[in-house]
């Protein structure tokens, strides 16, 4: 608990530490700030491609994914949100667990969790998107999707 003396008066001025260096933290909140405007203009470009200029939600099924996909275009759209979107929350969940996790070994757990976490769903999302394919080589054909057979 701090006392009124460790408290700093409010009238001073700002002094700064004296510290030089990266300031991880800044970096992480312009981190923030840019990967969220990017992030807008993505899922908003990706909902106005996938239901305004299409056919809207009935329209959106395995065939649907599998033409998108096709194209490299449509990859790396989906791949950014996926990596800016996972760095995006997992940033903002490890604020969170800065700021409310009590000691440092539930702090470390969590933190190795999340990164875990993250590091898995980017790791397997990346592999989904790029070795996806809707009609796989010497796959039984009444298990494939309508569009293999055309």
């Amino acid at each position: 608990m701090m006392t009124a003396t460790q408290i700093p008066d409010p009238t001073k001025r700002y002094q700064r530490t004296g510290l030089r260096g990266r300031n991880i933290e800044m970096l992480s909140w312009l981190f923030m700030r840019f990967s969220g405007a990017v992030l807008v203009i993505l899922v908003f470009g990706h909902l106005f491609v996938n239901l305004w200029l299409g056919e809207g939600v009935q329209r959106i099924d395995f065939a649907f994914v599998s033409g998108k996909w096709a194209n490299p275009f449509w990859q790396l759209w989906d791949l950014c949100m996926l990596w800016l979107g996972m760095l995006h929350g997992g940033n903002g969940v490890r604020t969170i667990i800065n700021d409310y996790a009590r000691g440092p070994r539930l702090r470390l757990v969590l933190k190795a969790l999340l990164y875990i976490a993250v590091v898995a769903t980017v790791v397997l999302g990346t592999l989904v998107i790029f070795t996806f394919s809707p009609c796989p080589a010497g796959a039984e054909p009444s298990l494939l999707p309508s569009i293999c057979s055309e």
